[in-house]
């Protein structure tokens, strides 16, 4: 088993830890117009570029993410604070951003949260985590490679979206929530008016918001399709 570090936004880290997300999408960077795939007994081991005919080129894609049984660790913006060295309990504090969940350095099992409106000095960036820093493990269940805009209305829903009614339940619409759960703009969420009642919409607008227009929806563009579980704390270690 390979491990690999991945980035995460703080919504989409709410998602992974609320159980709503079970896959990431992620650009795969090819002008061809199809991608070919290479598979041993179910399990995909290669993808390279194709023509219009779908007949390989020259070249191959290796996953950035591993393939089915690997690990992921996750990277998210977090803060180191140095609260004293009396006592091992006053020591180092890491905290991440995503819901203000907090741990002891000496004894990173031990959580437990902040104020709401809680500040460090100074917000650490995702990819300066190290790996002892980080919170999340994910197990790679399957690795593919589709268009964009192939995207299902359950893989979408899969994508981290919430579902919410605001009306006794006669409409319901998919978007991404704030930290409080709810649809807002604080810790980059979304208010309601944005929120869609077909979840494909929903992450068309989550995807545009994240990418811009580098890949954009309309473009639809070769995307990595990593599914996983999360590994629970207690089989970290296993």
């Amino acid at each position: 088993m390979k491990e690999r570090p991945i980035i995460f936004s703080g919504p989409m880290v709410r998602a992974i830890i609320e159980g709503r997300k079970t896959q990431t999408r992620r650009i795969l960077r090819t002008d061809a117009p199809h991608v070919y795939c290479i598979s041993a007994g179910g399990v995909a081991l290669e993808w390279g570029p194709a023509d219009e005919d779908g007949d390989p080129m020259d070249g191959d894609f290796r996953s950035p993410y591993g393939v089915a049984g690997d690990r992921l660790w996750v990277r998210e913006t977090w803060a180191l604070e140095e609260l004293g060295k009396i006592d091992p309990i006053d020591g180092d504090r890491v905290v991440w951003k995503a819901d203000r969940q907090a741990a002891w350095r000496v004894d990173m099992a031990e959580r437990f949260y902040l104020a709401s409106d809680y500040e460090p000095d100074r917000w650490r960036p995702s990819i300066h985590m190290p790996r002892w820093a980080s919170r999340i493990d994910l197990d790679v269940a399957s690795v593919r490679v589709e268009r964009l805009q192939d995207i299902t209305e359950d893989d979408a829903r899969a994508e981290g979206l919430k579902k919410l009614t605001k009306d006794g339940g006669i409409t319901w619409k998919f978007g991404i929530p704030d930290r409080d759960g709810l649809p807002g703009e604080d810790d980059d969420g979304q208010h309601w008016q944005e929120w869609e009642v077909d979840p494909r919409k929903a992450f068309a607008k989550l995807w545009d918001r994240i990418n811009g227009e580098r890949a954009s929806w309309q473009s639809n563009p070769h995307v990595w399709v990593v599914s996983f579980a999360r590994v629970q704390e207690g089989a970290k270690a296993a």
